[in-house]
């Protein structure tokens, strides 16, 4: 037999039988769909991590409280304060940019508005670091942080939270925790940034917001150090540690009561787990792509059976061993790759609903199209075999006398 013979062979018996075939690759439909949906929705939600990461910038080491031992028993966290953060930026070799980071949720109110936001004490540099930019005034300069003045830079979206449009909220007074604090700038939008929202905060002073509007508390939530360049963060990382040991007065060997985190360690750490649950849910489509394989097999086997005399017929008018085989093969491969074809244009579809209806986020992956349809096509082959071999061993004289 000529393989143009053998292909339209093949594609009359699935023709003969539509319902059938169509039910027999429901389950690769389903497998397909279902790995390139859980895929696209690992990849959607990965971009955009990644995406907010790197936007809070990969070039900034974060330095936060550690554990104080006694005893080696756990004493809290030892809290970090300005005098750390004028040591990390006076004791370098000039290479970073420093700004602490104060914080609290507080009442804001302006005329009849008011609003809960977050209020960030910090010094100018601030605004450097995370490459903040005005659409409205000025920032405060390091004499209002010297002078405990009561200025504010607020986000893009407290104006509009206020009732007022940006440009005129500037110059005005606002109220925080009940003092009265001047409005000299508000932020271009910014976006989110990870898990900060920084179109919903307001900066103050730090002096200002450890003596007037925190009640004298000198503890830092943070300390953030910029680079110039990903490159020198190891040098950056030995100059902080240096400086905060020496103002620490920690022993050589002493373990550290402060902490120092790369965003780069925070991006690829979360890279690893999320390609992992990305696997996790892929495996688990997968089995659907395992059903199907067992009910085209299935199938395969009924066919054969109900096909021994045509079969035999075959053998008897010259067919060959190897045509047969190819035969059952390629009717397996094809209700598989049909079934493969449907269940991308099901899965990119899947994807897509989810994006309009539910809003989450989400990325097909041309690998993983790539790498579903050579699966569903190597469960075809794969689950075709024995069916297809059954089907070649056949005696044409046994085959003949098939009932």
């Amino acid at each position: 037999m000529l393989l143009g013979e053998i292909l339209g062979v093949a594609f009359g018996a699935i023709r003969t039988n539509l319902l059938r075939s169509f039910l027999t690759t429901l389950g690769i439909v389903i497998g397909v769909g279902a790995v390139i949906t859980m895929v696209a929705l690992g990849e959607g939600a990965q971009r955009v991590v990644e995406e907010r990461i790197q936007r809070m910038g990969t070039n900034i080491l974060t330095i936060r409280p550690g554990q104080q031992f006694w005893g080696g028993v756990a004493q809290g966290d030892e809290p970090l304060s300005a005098d750390d953060a004028e040591a990390v930026r006076d004791q370098g070799s000039g290479l970073l940019v420093v700004a602490p980071e104060i914080t609290a949720r507080l009442q804001v109110e302006y005329l009849r508005w008011n609003s809960n936001n977050e209020i960030i004490g910090t010094w100018p540099a601030y605004f450097e670091v995370y490459d903040h930019s005005l659409q409205a005034g000025r920032i405060f300069d390091e004499g209002e942080v010297q002078g405990r003045r009561r200025v504010a830079v607020v986000g893009a979206q407290v104006p509009e939270a206020l009732g007022t449009p940006p440009a005129m909220l500037v110059g005005k007074t606002i109220r925080i925790r009940g003092m009265p604090f001047t409005v000299i700038g508000v932020l271009a939008e910014k976006g989110e940034m990870g898990w900060l929202h920084p179109d919903e905060q307001i900066f103050i002073p730090l002096s200002t917001a450890q003596f007037r509007v925190f009640g004298g508390r000198d503890r830092l939530r943070s300390i953030y150090a910029q680079v110039p360049d990903p490159s020198q963060m190891d040098r950056a990382f030995a100059e902080i540690d240096r400086a905060l040991r020496r103002q620490h007065r920690m022993r050589p060997g002493q373990e550290a009561d402060f902490n120092i985190r790369n965003a780069t360690d925070l991006l690829a750490t979360f890279q690893e787990t999320s390609r992992t649950f990305t696997f996790l849910l892929a495996g688990i489509a997968a089995v659907s792509l395992l059903v199907g394989g067992i009910g085209i097999m299935n199938i395969m086997l009924v066919s054969v059976t109900e096909r021994t005399r045509e079969i035999g017929i075959r053998k008897a008018l010259g067919a060959t061993r190897r045509n047969i085989l190819l035969q059952f093969l390629v009717e397996a491969l094809t209700l598989c790759m049909l079934g493969g074809i449907v269940g991308i244009a099901a899965g990119a579809g899947g994807a897509w609903l989810l994006t309009r209806l539910a809003e989450w986020n989400t990325a097909i992956a041309p690998e993983a199209v790539l790498l579903a349809f050579a699966f569903s096509a190597a469960t075809g082959l794969f689950f075709g075999i024995w069916p297809a071999q059954r089907a070649a061993k056949l005696d044409p004289i046994v085959a003949l006398r098939y009932e």
